[in-house]
């Protein structure tokens, strides 16, 4: 791995990676610099007592839209119209939530205050989209990522209740079926992987980034 400067922007090729998937350490959060790494296929991930950690896995976890899979308790949500969506409505809140929000088996966020105002940023330059899910006038869900190109690099979401950011994934994919040939959901998770998401290899996913 190797480390980065604050005025160079640019990122080693991934075969420089380390075994776990860490290619470069600093740098900074600067909308060129995280854009020039999602066009790569790298993305931050780092906690807060640490320097910024740049990471390209061996193995990218992704889910082919045309591979979604929907059980039946979630089409019942869906026929009973539990929840109504939005997109880009309310990215700050969405992301400070997914900071707030506990998680099964993790000791604080990863979402510093850097990473937040970063992405707000890279929102207000069009770059960073959010998916709001709502229960009557309450925020109950949600999640937000990045396009790059015909790929949608989801970073992080939140549940205030049962099947929310299910919900919100579903209806995101469903509505944008053709707009993107894979969601980017970096490392695995058993919640995506009962929506269909598999892995796959870094050179493979790079076929889908590059383009």
């Amino acid at each position: 791995m190797i480390w980065l400067n604050s005025t160079d922007n640019y990122f080693p090729d991934y075969v420089h990676a380390s075994e776990e998937g860490i290619l470069a350490i600093g740098g900074d959060l600067s909308p060129e610099r995280l854009l020039l790494a999602y066009s790569k296929g790298i993305f931050p991930w780092f906690n807060q007592e640490d320097p910024i950690l740049w990471w390209f896995p061996p193995e990218r976890f992704v889910l082919f839209p045309a591979n979604l899979k929907v059980s039946k308790t979630m089409r019942k949500v869906f026929r009973n119209q539990q929840f109504h969506f939005t997109e880009n409505l309310a990215f700050e809140q969405v992301i400070r939530l997914c900071a707030e929000i506990p998680r099964k088996n993790q000791d604080g966020t990863w979402l510093t205050e850097e990473m937040i105002e970063a992405y707000v940023e890279l929102h207000r330059l069009g770059w960073a989209k959010s998916i709001e899910v709502w229960e009557e006038d309450t925020l109950v869900g949600g999640f937000y990522g990045i396009e790059v190109g015909r790929v949608f690099c989801g970073e992080s979401m939140f549940s205030k209740v049962s099947n929310a950011s299910k919900a919100g994934f579903i209806h995101f994919i469903a509505t944008n079926f053709h707009e993107y040939d894979l969601i980017d959901c970096q490392v695995y998770t058993e919640h995506l992987e009962s929506l269909g998401a598999e892995m796959i290899s870094a050179e493979t996913f790079l076929q889908y980034i590059s383009k």
